[in-house]
């Protein structure tokens, strides 16, 4: 037995028995219950993460100042209750967090719990006073809507400024969505200034009440959650009601809608936008942006900022054909109303989609184009490789159909791929070469397995494209690298993919009781931690970095800071010992003349003039968080941005579409892959390097 397990196992002894003292009184009766379940937590945790944890990190004052940033952030991210004399008293535990995990005695979560009960309290009595004052909705004023720019209030009537500007603010937004939902009822100003400001009312009584309703134990799993996030942004602690949410984000489709979310330092955002879902259809909900309320049709929106993600859940589910409005704030800080109509997923939009691309006037520009929406695998059902339908069989037969035809050349769309099924990737990689590596894993012990190609000969031969973005991650990542690592695919795309290359795996903390006595505490929930990582056949981790196309293109998602390398805690880039690989023999031509004739085109697109304008208002409105309290001048930011948004739309007429694959969208469907491969600028210009690397 080596060293590292006597010592766990001597100190699982001595903590089993320090709680068989505990008295057997009912743990209901007992007052600091509350306080041993945290410390029994506190333990389990610890030891898993010490354990497991890719990083081995150590429990020292580093990671301590990480998890109290963190806990803050949980408990306050918008400052809109705690002051800065509060944030100064909770500070004196920033470098005690590591010893209270050690000692199990866990402070902090009681004195946050306390503060922000009279926070709560003190401010809703603020708000009442502050509505039934009024405003003037035409002074000159301004509102800073980043948190991040804004720092704890220091007095009360800082405070009580601040909320005056927010409620001001809502009050505003509310009438102009108002404006907009009565444009044919021609219902009196009046009357829309006074729902406004009621709507506004109901939404933050709403807010206060869950605020009141949050009990210590909700302090210490998000004090609990903070240490485990400081490991690394993919590892959490579940408490028992979360594994719940966690389990929802996991099925990757909410009933009605079909978007996946996740809590976020007591946000509600959008992870994914399921094919074929009724938001998908609708169109305007994506991926990073924040739920603000959800409303039931045309009844009053709930403020849904501090709720847990199942119960904003249950207000977003409902019965097909009901409508639900989402507002949302986008990354850049527009407010959008979101009405989508509740529906089921059609299954057949989640599958890949072929098509063939036919040059106008040239039928010899022949190529291929194969859509990955995600690496699924259906385990309930046989298939060829004992799975039911997947991503590997989809597209494979999906080549197969495009090499019958003798395509030239094939674009792969992993664009918003966020992943999926790792062996689908491997599978995938393989049609490409004939036999060899294509991924390793390392664990948290530096054992490294290498992944290879599971069957010699290869599908297809020709010139491959593949297009990616910032939310291509995980296994798409995997699938681009090994294509870029073989020099058997050029990769075109924004600046970087996501960056994840780790790989979680989830504890359930109820099973292996240290001791019969700790039962009365469950159930305890879980621990989602990161356990293995990503690497490259050529060593380098995809973690944190992404993948670097080989042709970057302007991509409308470049401003958001969107990725691993945005993440607080993340991972880092590191490397391994590159594995023996034979390169593809045959050059897809010289890239770098490829790159500059790309970039002669991008100056002469149309379709990528008003990219790279949209690309820069973004940044500015990222930029400047500041908005204008007055009414005129938020009317006038919104004319302008919809002046941008809604200029003529860019067709090419470069190639003709062939769907290869089944639809249930006809061609003339502005959502059909007809409709969107020629409206399409990324595509056309995989299109044209295929054509110029085919002629040489």
């Amino acid at each position: 037995m080596n060293r590292s397990v006597s010592k766990f196992l001597l100190s699982i002894l001595l903590f089993g028995l320090f709680f068989s003292s505990f008295s057997t009184v009912r743990a209901e009766e007992r007052p600091g219950f509350e306080a041993d379940r945290a410390k029994v937590l506190s333990f389990i945790i610890r030891q898993h993460l010490t354990r497991f944890h890719f990083s081995q990190k150590t429990f020292d004052d580093e990671l301590s100042k990480a998890a109290f940033s963190l806990f803050l952030e949980q408990v306050d991210f918008q400052k809109r209750f705690l002051t800065a004399s509060d944030v100064l008293q909770l500070k004196s535990y920033e470098m005690l967090i590591d010893d209270e995990m050690v000692l199990g005695q866990i402070d902090l979560p009681v004195l946050c719990f306390r503060l922000m009960k009279q926070r709560v309290e003190k401010v809703e009595k603020m708000v009442e006073k502050l509505l039934l004052g009024g405003f003037d909705f035409n002074a000159e004023d301004q509102f800073e809507t980043d948190p991040k720019k804004r720092l704890f209030c220091t007095t009360d009537e800082e405070l009580e400024d601040h909320w005056r500007k927010l409620l001001k603010y809502q009050i505003i937004l509310n009438y102009l969505s108002l404006v907009e939902e009565q444009q044919e009822k021609r219902t009196r100003d009046g009357i829309l200034w006074k729902t406004a400001t009621e709507r506004t009312r109901k939404s933050f009584r709403s807010l206060f009440s869950r605020l009141r309703r949050q009990d210590l134990r909700t302090y210490y799993s998000l004090y609990l959650n903070a240490v485990s996030r400081a490991f690394d942004p993919h590892t959490h602690y579940l408490d028992p009601s979360t594994e719940e949410d966690f389990d929802i984000s996991m099925k990757g489709s909410l009933e009605g809608i079909g978007a996946s979310l996740r809590e976020d330092d007591g946000s509600i955002k959008v992870v994914d936008i399921i094919p074929g879902s009724a938001a998908a259809r609708q169109g305007q909900l994506a991926k990073e942006d924040v739920i603000l309320k959800v409303a039931q049709g045309d009844m009053d929106p709930v403020d849904v900022s501090e709720m847990r993600l199942r119960d904003a859940v249950k207000m977003i589910r409902g019965k097909k054909g009901t409508e639900v409005r989402l507002t949302t704030q986008k990354p850049n800080g527009d407010i959008l109303v979101v009405p989508i109509v509740r529906d089921v997923v059609n299954i057949e939009e989640t599958f890949i989609k072929a098509a063939a691309l036919v040059g106008k006037g040239n039928p010899s520009q022949l190529f291929g184009y194969v859509h990955i929406p995600s690496f699924y695998r259906d385990l309930s059902s046989p298939g060829r490789d004992g799975g039911g339908r997947n991503a590997s069989d989809d597209f494979r037969a999906a080549l197969e159909q495009l090499e019958l035809e003798r395509v030239r050349g094939v674009i792969i769309d992993l664009r918003n791929d966020g992943g999926g099924a790792l062996q689908d990737a491997v599978n995938i990689a393989g049609f490409f070469i004939d036999q060899g590596p294509v991924v390793q894993i390392k664990d948290s012990q530096g054992r490294i397995k290498t992944l290879f190609d599971p069957e010699d000969g290869i599908v297809y031969s020709g010139p491959v494209v593949v297009l990616v973005n910032k939310f291509s991650a995980s296994a798409s990542e995997i699938l681009a690298a090994a294509l870029q690592d073989y020099g058997r695919a050029i990769i075109v795309g924004g600046e970087h993919t996501h960056g994840k290359g780790t790989v979680q795996a989830l504890i359930d903390l109820d099973q292996g009781y240290y001791s019969r006595k700790m039962e009365r505490f469950g159930p305890l929930g879980a621990l989602k931690v990161t356990i293995q990582k990503f690497y490259r056949i050529n060593g380098d981790s995809t973690q944190y970095r992404g993948v670097i196309p080989d042709i970057v293109l302007p991509d409308l998602l470049s401003p958001l800071e969107s990725g691993e390398r945005y993440m607080s805690n993340s991972l880092p880039w590191d490397k391994v010992p590159a594995v023996e690989y034979e390169p593809w023999p045959e050059e897809s031509g010289d890239l770098e003349t490829l790159r500059q004739r790309s970039l002669a085109q991008v100056d002469k697109n149309p379709a990528f003039s008003r990219i790279l304008d949209e690309i820069e208002l973004e940044r500015q409105k990222i930029a400047n968080t500041l908005r204008p309290l007055n009414l005129e001048k938020i009317r006038q930011e919104r004319k302008e941005i919809d002046k941008i948004r809604n200029g003529e739309e860019v067709l090419f007429d470069d190639y003709m579409v062939q769907e290869k694959t089944a639809s249930s969208r006809r061609e003339n469907d502005e959502k059909s892959l007809t409709s969107q491969l020629v409206r399409d600028p990324y595509v056309r210009e995989a299109f044209r390097i295929l054509d110029e690397v085919t002629r040489n």
